[in-house]
Parts: structure tokens; C-alpha cells; sequence
């Protein structure tokens, strides 16, 4: 019989192993032994929990639902009754997030409303800036509920959740990938399920073109039992919203839109607009350092329905919109003029501002122009005045100067003991982490001292067998030799009877020298003792935690009106300028 590689054919140039592995790939293929691959497994969608809407015959909405202009931010262009809303992207607004809330919340019941994204925009970027300080991605789109008085942007704070372009769901301010990202032209269905008889009871939904793209995500036990309000935020997109009575991409069940909601399950917010058709712009003038801040942030969280219009609020929008910039220590940097340091050519040149001043006429509303050296000089304030001369507008020089009333006095000294608590637990909590790097520390001294010893020991004792061995091992010399060592041996075991005896003695005497000692000085402990006690009162000191401090104001610190802040309001060179 021929051997195995004589059946073997070769082609020319070809190597024997190369060969062998043709002929028995062609064995496999004639014999059907090929690998067979396995079918993939079909999943069979989970089953839709939500059910068709039995129909409601109580009384509905009597207004639209919309959005409102004082809910909205100032790059914000409704256009077509409200349904659309498209960006302003120009000098430096490509960067920040625009947000919008709706007039209608729901507090029960099920309801939807439907976002589209109809138009994408890529607006050029200048020369000279840094690519990695754009926040990314450059078109974003995020739907969601939120409280009334929560802000704009969602994700924020823990008063709202959303869904976004990216596939992510963010509650209590944690972001996680849990549906499929939304493209252009895609519908997407928000569905609000507060239907406590509902198996998705306090539930949002996420659907794409009639198909659940999300499973219900619970709401935070912060937002149950709260009316919750439609609330888009988008980024060089523009948007179609819609909010019924008819759907532009039908769900599996049938479900009640924002529009057909029953009033009973709705909290609408007031109109914004005035009476007698004039909105107030508030001019504050103060001086520097003189809690000017202060008073604007008190004014807005009583007022919502006014928009701060300050270059803070600016640097204010771009950190919520995602910008980040390095600590500054600028000469240039106050708090009415704060260095933006974005190192993006149109953000750090004051165009966004530029921008907003020309859409005000477009977007009447009431607002704050928070500038503290502006408003202060009379031609700069006059200057300031010129870009209201609309008859919509009333302009109000709203004067704080002088003491101040004794509730913000009390807000001023909340806050300074707020801040001084928090820097008290700070200190408290490195201190805490000092003193277990140093108990940590000491115990691994400790336990490598034992170790050490522990080893030395191993050490004598396997050097004292290894000498034993070496003896044994010896070969037994002459009789003489054996005599001798016999001798050696009953010498030492005399010498060691003697040594005995004289412990004896010696342990006798030491008793009796101790007792006498102890009827004499009966007090003393011995000094060995004592500094083990010590150890010990110390080791009790140091594991003993300290409680967290509470801090109180000083008297000094009672007596101010206003607080003191790291930054100034106006530079030195400021106030050298304009007020010496």
C-alpha cells in the first residue's frame, strides 16, 4: 500500500503543507463535514403593557397648549404658531443649548406629545480656536418633562428627566444609554404615564415612528406627585412639536395628546403677556460690592417672568450648555465683567452678546439688564436705554443703594453660614482622612516590626538546627576523643546545676527586694508599666473620632450687610477709570 504522501499531489512551487491542506479541505467539503452554522435565535418583542385609552368625556383645555416666549431661551425663534422652533446659530449661539417649556403640565393621567427634528445646520467655524473646547456633539436634541420651576436645561438638576439624540436617558441627573438614537425626520412620541391603575404607572416613554424604542423608565421619587411640563432642548437643529390633537406617527394603543388632556389632570401656567401690552426693563443701579448680585438673584427667583440680560448670565448659559473653561485669575476678570476664557474666538469677543441686542425687539418680554458700571454712568446708561425704544417697553431705574431691608440680610448671612459650614466639613473631612492615613500608617509599621522579628527568629533557629545538622554529621574520631567530649558534657551539666542554683537564689532574693519596695513606696507603679499606659491613653485619644463641627457667625460677621466675595464687581483699573 502506498504511503499517506505518496497519494500527496503537488502543484509546482507548491509546499507539501500547503498541499496537504487543499486535498483535505477538498475531503471535507466531498464528505460534508463543513461547519454548520448555527441560526440565530429570534427575540420576540416584549409585550406592550400600555393599553388603548378608554376615551374621556370630562371637560378639556379650553387654550392651546405652547410655548411661551418668559419660558423659553433668547436664542429661541418660534415661528408657524409656535409648532416650530428653530435656533438662532450665529456669532457664538452655535454653542449654546436653546430651551423651551410648555404652558400645560400634566399631574395624572396618560399623555404624549411628539418632537421631529426637520432641519440639521453645521454653521462654520472661525480660525485661530481650539477644536477640543467646542462642546460635542454639535447637534444635540433632548426631550423630556420637568417641574414648573425647574430650569430650562434638562438634566440640570434632579427636577427632570429626558431622553436625547445620543440614546441616553438622564435622571437625577445621571445619564445612561438606554433607547436609540433619533436622527432627522424621525418622530419621536414622549409618553407621560401618571395613571395610577396603569402596570406603567409614573412612567415615561420613548417612541420612534409609532415603535417603542424605550422600556418605561421609572420617574424619580423626587418628581412623583409633581405636575410635570413638556420641555425641549435642542442645538443647531430646528424642531416640529406637536402637541395634538392628532398624532403624526400613530402608537400601538391609542393615547390622549397634550391637547386633549381634561382639566382637572392639567396645571396651566399664566399668560406672560401684560395687560396693557408694555414689558418692563429694569435698569439696577448700586454700588460695587454692595450686594448688587445679590439683590438680582433674589429678584429673578421671585420674578421667573423676567431674563436677566448680563454677560454672568451669558458665561452662566454657556457652562449649562456644556462649555467648560479653565480657572482665571485674570486682572481683566470681575464679577460685572467676568473673563470668559473659553479660547473660542466668538464666545471670548463678546459676539454672542452682539447677537442678543439685536433680536430684543423680536422677542419682547421683561427683562433685567444686570450691568453694574453701565447702569451706574449716566451716558452709558442712556446708551443702554437706546436699544428699548420700542413702544412695547417700560424702562425702570430700579435704585438699590443705602441698607437693606432685613430679610436680605437674613438671605445674606443664610448663605454666609452655609458657605462657612461647608468649609468647616471640608477641613473636618481631610482632617478625618489625615488621621486614618496615620492610623493605617502606624498599623503597617507595626505589623512590619512583627514580621521583621518573626523572620530573625526563623532565621536563629534555622541557623541553630543547621549547626545541629552539621555535628551530627560529623564522623565519630579516636576513644579518646569520645572520653573527652563525655568529660565536656558532665562539666556543663555541673556548670549548669550551678548556674540553676544561683537563679534560684538570685530570683529568692529579687522577691523578697520587690516586696520590700512595694511596702515602702506602695503608690509607684513601675516606669515600664506607665509608659505602656501612656501608649494606651494615646491609642484611646486617636480612636476617638471627632464629631463634625457646627459653626456659627461672629459678631463681626452679623453686623454685614453685604457678603464678601473672591471676585470684585469691577476691576481696580475699572474704578480707577471711571470713579476717581
Amino acid at each position: 500500500e502506498p504511503s499517506p504522501r505518496s497519494r500527496i499531489v503537488r502543484r509546482p512551487g507548491q509546499s507539501i503543507m500547503a498541499a496537504v491542506g487543499e486535498q483535505e479541505a477538498k475531503r471535507r467539503k466531498v464528505e460534508g463535514e463543513a461547519e454548520v452554522k448555527e441560526e440565530p435565535k429570534v427575540v420576540e418583542p416584549a409585550k406592550e403593557l400600555e393599553q388603548d385609552d378608554p376615551g374621556d368625556k370630562r371637560a378639556k383645555l379650553d387654550g392651546s397648549v405652547r410655548f411661551q416666549l418668559s419660558d423659553s431661551t433668547l436664542n429661541v425663534i418660534p415661528t408657524i404658531g409656535g409648532r416650530v422652533l428653530a435656533p438662532l446659530s450665529d456669532g457664538g449661539l452655535q454653542y449654546l443649548m436653546a430651551g423651551a417649556r410648555a404652558n400645560t403640565g400634566a399631574k395624572s393621567g396618560r399623555h404624549v406629545f411628539e418632537v421631529k427634528i426637520i432641519e440639521a445646520m453645521s454653521p462654520a467655524e472661525p480660525a485661530g480656536g481650539h477644536q477640543r473646547n467646542i462642546p460635542q456633539p454639535r447637534q444635540m436634541l433632548k426631550v423630556g418633562f420637568a417641574t414648573q420651576d425647574s430650569p430650562l436645561f434638562l438634566g440640570e438638576t434632579e427636577a427632570s428627566v429626558c431622553f436625547d439624540s445620543e440614546g441616553c436617558f438622564t435622571a437625577d441627573k445621571k445619564r445612561e444609554f438606554k433607547g436609540q438614537r433619533i436622527s432627522r425626520d424621525q418622530v419621536v412620541a414622549l409618553v407621560l404615564n401618571l395613571d395610577k391603575k396603569s402596570p406603567n404607572a409614573n412612567t415615561v416613554s420613548l417612541f420612534k415612528d409609532g415603535v417603542r424604542c424605550s422600556e418605561p423608565m421609572l420617574l424619580p421619587d423626587g418628581l412623583q406627585g409633581k405636575p410635570l411640563f413638556p420641555v425641549v432642548n435642542f442645538k443647531n437643529i430646528t424642531v416640529q412639536v406637536n402637541f395634538g390633537p392628532t398624532l403624526m406617527a400613530a402608537l400601538p394603543f391609542a393615547c390622549r395628546s397634550f391637547q386633549e388632556m381634561a382639566k382637572v389632570d392639567a396645571v396651566v401656567t399664566p399668560s406672560d403677556a401684560p395687560k396693557d401690552g408694555k414689558y418692563d426693563v429694569l435698569f439696577p443701579v448700586g454700588l460695587p460690592d454692595e450686594g448688587m448680585f445679590e439683590w438680582a438673584d433674589d429678584f429673578l427667583a421671585k420674578n421667573p417672568q423676567y431674563s436677566e440680560l448680563s454677560d454672568r448670565a451669558i458665561m452662566k448659559w454657556a457652562e449649562q450648555s456644556g462649555m467648560r473653561r479653565p480657572p482665571t485669575s485674570s486682572w481683566k476678570n470681575s464679577n460685572d465683567k467676568p473673563d470668559f476664557n473659553f479660547q473660542i474666538p466668538m464666545m471670548d469677543d463678546s459676539s454672542v452678546r452682539r447677537v442678543l441686542t439685536s433680536v430684543i425687539a423680536t422677542q419682547p418680554r421683561n427683562y433685567l439688564v444686570m450691568e453694574v458700571k453701565s447702569n451706574l454712568v449716566q451716558a452709558e446708561r442712556a446708551e443702554q436705554m437706546k436699544r428699548f425704544n420700542h413702544p412695547q417697553y417700560r424702562k425702570i431705574a430700579q435704585v438699590t443703594m443705602g441698607e437693606p431691608t432685613v430679610e436680605f440680610k437674613q438671605k445674606v448671612q443664610e448663605v454666609m453660614l452655609k458657605e462657612k459650614q461647608e468649609q468647616a466639613e471640608k477641613e473636618w473631612k481631610n482632617r478625618k482622612a489625615e488621621n486614618e492615613k496615620r492610623k493605617l500608617f502606624k498599623k503597617q509599621q507595626k505589623e512590619l516590626e512583627e514580621a521583621k522579628k518573626r523572620a530573625e527568629e526563623e532565621l536563629k533557629k534555622k541557623a541553630a538546627e543547621l549547626m545541629k545538622a552539621a555535628e551530627d554529621q560529623q564522623k565519630p574520631g579516636e576513644g579518646g576523643e569520645e572520653a573527652k567530649k563525655e568529660e565536656e558534657k558532665a562539666d556543663t551539666e555541673m556548670k549548669a546545676e550551678t548556674a540553676d542554683g544561683v537563679k534560684e537564689e538570685a530570683k529568692e532574693e529579687a522577691k523578697d527586694e520587690a516586696k520590700d519596695e512595694a511596702k515602702e513606696e506602695p503608690k509607684d507603679g513601675p516606669v515600664k508599666a506607665e509608659g505602656i499606659k501612656e501608649e494606651k491613653e494615646e491609642e484611646e485619644k486617636e480612636e476617638q473620632e471627632e464629631p463634625c463641627p457646627v459653626v456659627e457667625l461672629s459678631g463681626e460677621e452679623k453686623a454685614l450687610w453685604f457678603k464678601k466675595k473672591a471676585a470684585t464687581d469691577l476691576t481696580n483699573w475699572v474704578l480707577s477709570q471711571q470713579f476717581t
